[in-house]
């Protein structure tokens, strides 16, 4: 009969089988890489492995840009790393306060972790709502994650680490603060989740006129590779345009549905565009987009017609 020891040895590492993230770092530039996540939700099938992640080898260590949804997958992310390079995590920049983006920083809590003011604030603030929602959706993916923001307050425009310079550029509208980084050595810019590329993008903290002119601000930046926060990396800017036209479209769907008094369920039937069929989860993020969005937008429209002697 096999020993209880043998028993647990065995049932762990089946444990362990199965909560394999199957990380494969992409390298995208010189000391660059992109760990690509899948075109999905949160579930128990992908445990959160829905963001592309980036790490740039510096000559005093490996940068993160972001840390991913969980310890599990933050412990993982780091033996990916040493897969490619010799080099030591040394510290790790969060794009945004979407858990997808910075719930693996627990594993790297004794390294600087850099956020901008707002989104550390948020951090603190959503943190543990999120990590219900994540235990919810993601099951035993998340175990033992803690919610952990970041410790360091960015303030200046760069960062300097090693030999590579990062020029820091503060925009907003997808959330309160969404921070793009573009390393000036290689010109490879992580714009987080301001860019979608063929995945419909997430708005539970969106203002959308404030993101269409943080896009803006993304195409004046003299770039030679775009790593959106969801989809393909790029030379060009099919993910700025992605997100422009999708976001366009969504606010126009909004604002007429309002003017014509459409109740939420025949927003969320309405025919999608041809340009968006093909890509990930639209039903699904124009369902959440009328929960979060629509209801203002009616009010608006309510507001206005009253005061028009319209009542």
């Amino acid at each position: 009969m096999a020993s209880f020891a043998s028993l647990l040895c065995a049932a762990l590492t089946q444990a362990e089988t199965l909560f394999d993230y199957q990380l494969q770092p992409v390298q995208v530039a010189e000391g660059t890489w992109v760990v690509p996540g899948v075109p999905e939700d949160f579930s128990r099938s992908n445990g959160g492995n829905i963001v592309n992640i980036g790490f740039i080898e510096t000559s005093a260590g490996v940068v993160l840009i972001d840390t991913g949804p969980s310890l599990r997958y933050a412990q993982q992310l780091e033996a990916a790393v040493a897969r490619v390079t010799s080099q030591p995590i040394v510290a790790a920049i969060i794009t945004h306060h979407h858990p997808d983006h910075w719930f693996g920083n627990q594993h790297f809590k004794t390294l600087p972790i850099y956020a901008l003011p707002e989104t550390l604030g948020a951090m603190v603030n959503e943190g543990d709502n999120f990590a219900d929602n994540l235990y919810r959706m993601s099951g035993d993916w998340m175990r033992s994650t803690e919610p952990t923001p970041a410790n360091t307050a960015l303030a200046d425009n760069t960062l300097s680490i090693g030999d590579h310079t990062f020029q820091l550029i503060k925009l907003k509208g997808h959330t309160v603060a969404d921070l793009a980084v573009l390393d000036t050595n290689t010109g490879v810019l992580f714009a987080g989740d301001l860019a979608f590329d063929q995945r419909a993008p997430t708005t539970p903290h969106a203002d959308i006129d404030t993101w269409l002119a943080s896009l803006d601000s993304l195409g004046d930046i003299d770039y030679r590779l775009l790593v959106p926060g969801h989809g393909q990396p790029a030379p060009d800017d099919r993910a700025i345009q992605f997100t422009r036209h999708y976001l366009l479209w969504l606010q126009n769907l909004l604002r007429q549905s309002a003017q014509v008094g459409d109740v939420p369920t025949d927003v969320i039937n309405k025919p999608i565009p041809a340009a968006f069929q093909e890509a990930s989860l639209v039903r699904e993020e124009l369902s959440r987009s009328v929960i979060h969005l629509y209801p203002g937008l009616e009010a608006n429209t309510l507001s206005t017609h009253k005061q028009g002697g319209y009542n």
